[in-house]
């Protein structure tokens, strides 16, 4: 029996099981670096199908590896396990039982997919190279990809290339969006801690105020997004905390503003951040305030590299059709930490539909859902690009 009736025999012998897998995944979620449920079920998936198993980099990762016939060459695979701070709204037998928990952008399904593409190579002919099939935590807003990284992920899986793959609402389901250059905004956000003097509503001129200035900063941020870069130049700084005073008769000592920055160049990133640092530094010497600001939790931009782009396209129109295939898809100002290993190792992200229209809603909704339909479609991707990527020499 040839390798691809062996891959689409198992593909529907196990797509029922994978379904159910996610769906129990997706009604257990658990927040970044406390995926410990999570990565126990995969490290049973994987050991079941005779893999040894690392568990530790990133904390909760869990990595096994598929050898090759050359242990000189190696890819990662790459999915995401931990789920989101959202209270689920969603009323199926497999919503969410934590309470402000939810698997809302598809991680679950990600897992899933890239545990089936571990069963599906497992039993077919030994590739040339190995496959390290990585299992990452603290993707939302914990970096765990970096995490990995510097917990020795290359020094354990030595790699020429990594590749990652995300749900996208939007795309019909089964079908693939990816581009050369950015596809992912670097982000960082960003907290400006202004300290003023409290006083009586009554008596402002006794205080001074904090809340007018950050009035003004919120403003500001906004114009250097419009008029501190080349317009052609994609940015987005958005405020999107703002909080002062307990009361509605007292001036507050202390005001403070949190909020986002996202461009599709970690230099132009940079060069933002600076931007607001000196124009709130500006504005609260003008005004006799003090400020702090503080930028955390940064996520460089991800940026597919050419060769490995072209090779993923190719993949995608030898195992799908040209029709299912969206090249050049615009680029997005969501980011994504997958972008650390791409700064390690050439290589590409790309993009599954989870299904068009209104009835597959946007990542991060609190009614979102994975679309089990697509699980065959992402392990057949997985197992033809890991094929495709070792004949290259």
């Amino acid at each position: 029996m040839d390798t691809s009736a062996i891959a689409e025999r198992s593909l529907r012998t196990h797509h029922a099981h994978w379904s159910k897998l996610r769906r129990d995944l997706h009604a257990h979620p658990e927040l970044r670096f406390e995926e410990r449920r999570t990565a126990d079920i995969v490290a049973h998936e994987l050991e079941s199908l005779g893999y040894a198993v690392l568990r530790g980099l990133g904390g909760t990762g869990v990595v096994a590896s598929l050898p090759g016939e050359n242990p000189d060459r190696g890819i990662v695979l790459r999915a995401d396990l931990d789920a989101l701070p959202i209270q689920e709204a969603n009323d199926f037998s497999h919503a969410s039982c934590a309470n402000g928990i939810m698997h809302a952008c598809g991680h679950d399904g990600h897992t899933v997919m890239l545990l089936g593409a571990a069963r599906v190579l497992k039993e077919l002919p030994r590739l040339p190279g190995t496959v390290h099939f990585v299992f990452q935590p603290g993707e939302e807003g914990g970096a765990g990809a970096r995490k990995m990284i510097d917990d020795g992920l290359f020094e354990h899986c030595p790699t020429e290339a990594v590749f990652g793959m995300h749900n996208w609402p939007g795309l019909p389901g089964g079908h693939f969006g990816l581009r050369t250059g950015p596809i992912m905004a670097a982000g960082s956000r960003f907290k400006i801690a202004i300290t003023g003097k409290g006083a009586h509503a009554a008596q402002p001129h006794l205080g001074l105020d904090p809340i007018p200035l950050a009035c003004s900063m919120v403003l500001q941020c906004q114009t250097i997004a419009a008029r501190h870069k080349d317009p052609v130049d994609p940015a987005v700084v958005s405020v999107c905390m703002f909080h002062a005073g307990d009361t509605d008769n007292v001036i507050p000592d202390r005001a403070e503003l949190r909020g986002t920055i996202r461009t599709l160049s970690t230099t132009l990133q940079q060069t933002l951040q600076r931007d607001i640092e000196r124009m709130c530094e500006g504005l609260a010497s003008a005004y006799g305030a003090q400020v702090e600001v503080t930028f955390f939790q940064y996520y460089p931009a991800t940026i597919n590299t050419p060769a490995e782009t072209a090779l993923c396209e190719a993949v995608v129109r030898e195992t799908f059709g040209q029709e299912r295939l969206y090249s050049a898809i615009a680029p997005n100002m969501t980011s994504e930490d997958f972008g650390f290993m791409l700064e390690e190792r050439p290589g590409a992200y790309v993009l599954i539909g989870n299904g068009a229209g209104t009835a597959s809603p946007s990542l991060h909704h609190p009614t979102y859902d994975f679309n089990d339909d697509i699980i065959p479609a992402g392990v057949r991707y997985w197992v033809a690009l890991a094929q495709r990527y070792f004949e290259k020499g």
